[in-house]
């Protein structure tokens, strides 16, 4: 990836929350490619988020590291305020920590459950939370950004297909819709924007079972119209797209990049 012509997103600061790898990995390198200072956000993987940083300073592009457990309010708010000493702001606030403890529901247990809410759904609310403090302690900076603050969740298709075996994942997800959409309409007269990206099946560490093999890829490759898995770079592009002033008409939403697998692909031959 190499520094885009467009450059939307100079002078703005991005945090991205667990981009040590996989799709915030991809997301922060695409938000550095135009022109952001990019916040490499952490929790276990301090050598991942070491690896994004240099791909990033790599293009020419720039970053900082810091570690956090977004699930911890006192982690959260240590961190924005390491940012704000550092950097001055925040401009944009990709929400993308998340994991999965997979169980049948009947087996699964409550430390199971808890721990997805608190990462997936807990950590986005107390993020986004602090960015838009931050965003309306800071006020308007037209020269810089439209918007005076843009906050994006990744959420799944999952927010809308049911996933059997994935209830507490599926769950936090569902939740992130309402969350994103709530936190739209009251933030909206401050000029703060706040939408989501549902990721179909994407080509990460989270889920290279799926389609790492011929015959897995095969199978899942029958969930999705497009016939292609998606890569990180796929959302990247939709994410500098939606922190961009192109999209400054758009909140509320989520913009699913799924090959459309959201389409209910079993239904095509009329069911």
């Amino acid at each position: 990836m190499a520094l885009s012509p467009k450059q939307r997103l100079v002078n703005q600061i991005a945090l991205v929350t667990g981009a040590s790898s996989g799709i915030g990995a991809g997301v922060a390198k695409a938000l550095a490619a135009d022109g952001a200072t990019v916040v490499v956000n952490y929790h276990h993987d301090e050598e991942g988020a070491n690896k994004t940083k240099q791909e990033i300073e790599d293009l020419g592009g720039k970053a900082i590291t810091i570690h956090a457990d977004v699930s911890k309010e006192e982690d959260v708010q240590s961190m924005f305020k390491q940012v704000i000493d550092q950097l001055g702001t925040v401009h944009i606030l990709i929400n993308n920590s998340g994991l999965q403890e997979d169980a049948k529901f009947l087996d699964m247990t409550l430390d199971q459950w808890n721990k997805v809410i608190s990462v997936n759904l807990t950590g986005q609310f107390l993020c986004a939370r602090e960015a838009a403090r931050e965003f309306v302690r800071r006020g308007p900076q037209p020269e810089i950004s439209k918007a005076t603050g843009k906050i994006i969740c990744m959420s799944s298709v999952h927010e809308v297909i049911p996933w059997a075996g994935h209830v507490n994942y599926a769950s936090s997800k569902g939740g992130i819709m309402l969350l994103m959409k709530s936190m739209a309409q009251e933030l909206a007269p401050h000029k703060i924007r706040v939408n989501s990206i549902g990721p179909g099946a994407i080509k990460t560490p989270i889920n290279n079972e799926a389609w790492e093999t011929p015959e897995a890829a095969a199978k899942l490759l029958k969930l999705i119209p497009y016939n292609r898995i998606g890569e990180v770079s796929d959302i990247g592009d939709v994410a500098a797209w939606l922190a961009s002033d192109e999209a400054d008409y758009v909140t509320g939403t989520t913009i699913f990049a799924d090959g459309g697998m959201t389409l209910y692909p079993g239904f095509a031959d009329n069911g």
